[in-house]
């Protein structure tokens, strides 16, 4: 598998696209302490490894981000272990919700966003972009005609980012 690696900075509220920002500006902006970053790898989910071949726009690809991060912080995967929550920081970026609050808002644009895509769509999205299925076994799973999953991924990532009001 081809790895595509890319530093991002790590902030209160998730890892940071490279566009956004990064650990040497952070550095250099005089924050008082260096900021932490991470190496990503893009070609890791179905998502990011259509994006980086240019078969989903950037925006599809923001609205495919969007739902993932509400995906996870809703904490909607099944847990087969113990859970390791962080532990929450006074004086956060998030301090004006209590963690049970921000999951429960996650939680509410997260099928927010399904509804907006419309019957039929979610189980694509839920598979390729929360669970990290890939295209092909996602349309076998869905008995869907081959070559057909990627025309209603982009459909439905598409309603995803009107959902969200994405650029």
């Amino acid at each position: 598998m081809r790895r595509l690696l890319e530093e991002r900075e790590i902030a209160a509220e998730g890892i940071v696209a490279a566009g956004q920002g990064s650990a040497a500006s952070a550095k250099q902006a005089g924050s008082g302490r260096g900021a932490r970053a991470v190496t990503v790898n893009l070609a890791e989910s179905p998502v990011s490894w259509l994006h980086a071949r240019g078969h989903l726009s950037d925006r599809e690809f923001a609205a495919g981000e969007q739902l993932r991060r509400d995906f996870e912080a809703a904490q909607l995967a099944p847990s087969i272990s113990m859970r390791w929550d962080g532990v929450r920081v006074k004086g956060g970026a998030n301090s004006g919700l209590h963690a049970s609050e921000r999951q429960i808002a996650a939680k509410a644009r997260f099928d927010g966003a399904l509804e907006a895509a419309g019957k039929g769509l979610g189980d694509v999205l839920w598979r390729v972009v929360c669970a990290g299925e890939a295209l092909v076994d996602a349309e076998k799973a869905l008995a869907w005609p081959a070559r057909s999953g990627k025309l209603v991924l982009k459909l439905a990532l598409e309603r995803v980012a009107d959902y969200h009001r994405l650029p």
